[in-house]
């Protein structure tokens, strides 16, 4: 169900677009693929010239290489459209940086440690923020969905309706349910 009409006329100005999409490799490694567009409605003028309407202010890429322990392998950056051409995409180089940070344990900390602020770009730092996100539904889609191991799903304790005290994990997870809180 989508939101609820707006309770007033408006007229759009601005669509920010970030999709990531997520590709299982010949050699078992996973390439997980972002993209954001901002694009505004109305012609923009920037300092380097004016931006017509559906033109992307930013459009910028990022590949991140992984394997099945979710450490970083290889990551790819390009930046195609930016207010400050030859100048923000002078940073696409720098995001290799990332090479061996794991996914899972301490990758954000570790993006804005590596790449935040004037060590990059706020936009292409901000894409890479959802890869860990990406790589976890994607290795959730690999597996059973009801896993019969003796190890707690991932997905328990990770948002407040699989919290093992709820009634969703007593209905589904009977086994990691421990009671209301």
């Amino acid at each position: 169900m989508p939101l609820a009409e707006p309770s007033t006329a408006r007229t759009r100005l601005h669509t920010r677009r970030v999709v990531y999409e997520v590709f299982r490799r010949d050699d078992d490694l996973f390439d997980l693929e972002g993209h954001l567009t901002d694009i505004k409605d109305h012609d923009y003028a920037l300092l380097t010239g004016v931006r017509r309407a559906g033109d992307p202010v930013h459009d910028m890429w990022a590949r991140v290489t992984i394997g099945r322990d979710y450490i970083v392998r290889s990551v790819e950056v390009r930046i195609n459209g930016m207010p400050y051409p030859d100048a923000c995409d002078r940073i696409e180089p720098a995001y290799p940086k990332l090479v061996g940070a794991s996914l899972l344990h301490g990758f954000r900390k570790t993006l804005y440690d590596t790449m935040g602020g004037v060590r990059g770009c706020s936009h292409v730092t901000e894409l890479l923020v959802h890869a860990p996100t990406a790589a976890i539904q994607m290795f959730a889609g690999l597996r059973r969905e009801i896993e019969k191991g003796e190890d707690k799903p991932f997905q328990l304790d990770r948002c407040h309706a699989l919290e093992t005290t709820t009634d969703t994990v007593r209905k589904y997870y009977p086994q990691w349910y421990r009671g209301a809180a």
